[in-house]
C-alpha cells in the first residue's frame, strides 16, 4: 500500500459541516475543501444581507473557524455577539468582519480567502455561489414558502416538502467550479437537509462540476428528523433525494446507530424531532454504520466521524490510480 494525499470536497453548512471539518483537518493525508451553502435568511447573517446588501456570511464563517489553526481562540473572538445596547447588537464579530471585507473589497471570494489566511486555516472554504438567492419550497398540500427560515417553519408545522428550488436562479462561480472539478471524492453533510444541503445542488453548474469526480460520493445522514413534516423521512430518502439532485448515485451512506439519553430524546420530541431511521437503502449504496451521537446534544462526534470518512476513502481509493 502506498499512501496518497486526497483532495476532498465537503458540501454543506450550518453546524453539521464544521463538525466534520474540525475532525478531518487533523488528517495529514486529506486536503480539505468546504463548499458552503450561501442562502441563510435568518439571524445575524440574514440581517446583514438585507441591510448591507452583502452575502450571508454565517455558514462560511463557521467553516473557516472549524479549519482555523487556533480554533478555540478564533471561535471565542469571532462568534462573540455585540452587546444589546450597541447599534450592532446581536451580530457576531466574525459576521461583521467578513461582511466589511466583502463590502469594501468588492469581492466575496477574496474576502473569504483573506479570512482563511488570517485564521491560518488548514483547508479552503468555497461559497457555492456569490449571487444572492432565496431557498423556496413546495409542500404536499401545494403551498409554497420562500426563505430559509420560512422553509424550516413549514415542515416544522407538519408540511412535507416535495420540491426545493432557488429564486432567482443563480450560477456557480467559475473559480469554484474549477475547484470542484479537481476534487477526487465528495462528502455531503451533515446539515439541515432542505435548507443547507439541497440548495447547494440547485445552483446552476454544480451538477456538471460533480459529474467527473473520480472517487466516491459519500453522504453522512443526519441524526434527527427536523420537524413534523419529516416524520416519515429516512436516511434512504436522503440518499434518493441527493442522488437525484446531483445526477449520480450515492456510493456510501454513513449512518448513526447510537441513541442519547431518554431525557435528551424527550427534549427533542417536544420539538417534533426524532432519531432518523435508516429505511430501505438502495443495494448500490454501501452502508457504513457506527455510534456517532455520543452526547445529549444532537451533533456528530467530530473525531469518530472523521475517522469513519477516512476509513471509507482509504478503502475505496488507495488502490485506485489517483494523482498524489
Amino acid at each position: 500500500m502506498r499512501l496518497k494525499t486526497f483532495d476532498i470536497g465537503c458540501f454543506g453548512g450550518g453546524t453539521g459541516l464544521p463538525s466534520l471539518l474540525g475532525g478531518l483537518k487533523l488528517n495529514p493525508w486529506v486536503r480539505i475543501n468546504a463548499v458552503v451553502t450561501m442562502f441563510d435568511s435568518g439571524g445575524s447573517s440574514g440581517q446583514l444581507r438585507d441591510e448591507l446588501g452583502v452575502l450571508p456570511p454565517g455558514d462560511v464563517l463557521r467553516c473557516a473557524l472549524a479549519l482555523a489553526r487556533n480554533e478555540r481562540e478564533a471561535r471565542r473572538l469571532l462568534l462573540s455577539r455585540l452587546p444589546k445596547h450597541s447599534r450592532l447588537a446581536g451580530h457576531t464579530g466574525g459576521n461583521l468582519l467578513l461582511s466589511m471585507m466583502e463590502r469594501y473589497g468588492g469581492d466575496f471570494l477574496a474576502a473569504v480567502e483573506g479570512l482563511r489566511v488570517l485564521l491560518g486555516c488548514r483547508g479552503r472554504v468555497w461559497p457555492v455561489s456569490v449571487e444572492s438567492a432565496s431557498v423556496c419550497a413546495e409542500y404536499d398540500d401545494g403551498s409554497q414558502t420562500r426563505g430559509e427560515v420560512e422553509v424550516d417553519a413549514g415542515h416544522a408545522r407538519g408540511h412535507e416538502v416535495t420540491r426545493i428550488w432557488l429564486e432567482p436562479h443563480v450560477a456557480i462561480h467559475p473559480t469554484v467550479a474549477d475547484a470542484i472539478r479537481g476534487f477526487q471524492a465528495v462528502v455531503i453533510g451533515p446539515g439541515s437537509f432542505y435548507t443547507s444541503l439541497m440548495p447547494i445542488f440547485q445552483v446552476r453548474g454544480v451538477k456538471a462540476a460533480l459529474a467527473g469526480i473520480p472517487g466516491p460520493i459519500v453522504l453522512i445522514s443526519n441524526l434527527l428528523t427536523e420537524g413534523r413534516g419529516m416524520g416519515a423521512f429516512t436516511a434512504a430518502d436522503a440518499v434518493r433525494w441527493t442522488a437525484e439532485a446531483i445526477g449520480r448515485p450515492i456510493d456510501v451512506l454513513i449512518f448513526n446507530t447510537a441513541q442519547p439519553s431518554a431525557e435528551a430524546l424527550d427534549r427533542y420530541a417536544t420539538e417534533h424531532k426524532a432519531p432518523l431511521e435508516l429505511g430501505d437503502v438502495p443495494d448500490s449504496c454501501d452502508l457504513v454504520e457506527g455510534d456517532f451521537w455520543c452526547h445529549d446534544i444532537a451533533r456528530h462526534d467530530r473525531r469518530r466521524l472523521a475517522f469513519a470518512v477516512w476509513s471509507v476513502l482509504s478503502r475505496r481509493m488507495l488502490d485506485a490510480p489517483v494523482h498524489a
